[in-house]
């Protein structure tokens, strides 16, 4: 947690860019980047590089072209950044960090329960899948959206009971969450198989998502309300993991909107942001054993 008196730890000033990796970031995520391959001309550009480069995007919201000259061509930074959205290297690396994160703070590499929610996002002029709010949300407060009505799309995220995003899905705003619910949960199935258990708000209740899910294993949903009595802001049990999910992911101005124009890009940039995330925290408490040590 930051505080002043853990300041220090998270003072950046001696990189070029406070996006940028520090080594022992980058310790923890180059072996899970490609290999060169044997055939071909040989890899010329450092591949810190270019993921420093798309870190600074990610927390700058800098358009491809107004990249920094310090860091590799932009279009060499876009090219890799598409083809590693392909092979859905950012999911991977992911996966791997948040076992990684769960061992270290002696729990089991897979969890057994998740947290699942929807954040509702505008989407800009650079066009792509994009929906209003659901039908009925036009004509009422309906449990399904809560009323929303913003035109664009929704991310959809699962994480475990810490925090640490464990699947997301993007799709159109108009998608009900009880309907959206499907895709990430199939998404995570084989992925994490002991996770069948998952706090939801009340978008999430109903006999129509455990139809959907029928042939997607045994989940129990459970459904965490606020009181009918409660007054102003209330921090509900469960529920308030995800939300914080969210808010550490707002702190990237790429996020801030939907600038993309396909689903897969919206997916892997908030990937991105769960890497980045997950690789500051696993180095910092290194650093940290090793200090008191």
């Amino acid at each position: 947690m930051w505080t002043e008196t853990t300041r220090a730890q998270y003072r950046r000033e001696d990189l070029r860019y406070a996006s940028d990796m520090t080594d022992a970031e980058w310790a923890l995520v180059e072996p899970h980047m490609p290999a060169e391959k044997a055939l071909g001309r040989p890899r010329i550009v450092p591949l810190r590089g270019v993921v420093d480069a798309l870190f600074y995007i990610l927390r700058t919201a800098c358009p491809w072209r107004l990249l920094p000259r310090d860091f590799p061509n932009r279009s060499t930074v876009q090219r890799y950044f598409y083809a590693w959205q392909a092979e859905g290297l950012w999911e991977r690396v992911n996966f791997l960090l948040v076992q990684h994160a769960r061992e270290r703070d002696g729990r089991e590499a897979s969890p057994s329960a998740g947290v699942i929610d929807s954040q509702s996002v505008k989407t800009t002029q650079s066009g792509g899948p994009r929906g209003g709010a659901c039908p009925r949300a036009r004509q009422c407060r309906d449990p399904g959206d809560a009323g929303k009505k913003v035109n664009g799309r929704k991310r959809h995220i699962i994480t475990d009971t810490n925090g640490h995003l464990i699947g997301a899905q993007v799709h159109t705003a108009d998608i009900q969450d009880r309907d959206g619910a499907v895709g990430v949960v199939a998404s995570i199935r084989y992925l994490f198989p002991w996770l069948r258990h998952v706090f939801a708000d009340g978008g999430y209740a109903g006999e129509k998502l455990k139809t959907a899910l029928a042939g997607q294993g045994q989940w129990t949903f459970e459904i965490v309300k606020r009181s009918d009595h409660a007054k102003g802001f209330q921090v509900l049990p469960r529920r308030w993991v995800v939300e914080r999910t969210f808010a550490w992911f707002g702190r990237n101005r790429r996020l801030a909107k939907d600038f993309e124009t396909t689903i897969t890009s919206s997916q892997a940039w908030l990937y991105l942001a769960s890497v980045q995330l997950m690789a500051r925290r696993l180095a910092r408490s290194a650093s940290q054993a090793i200090d008191a040590s």
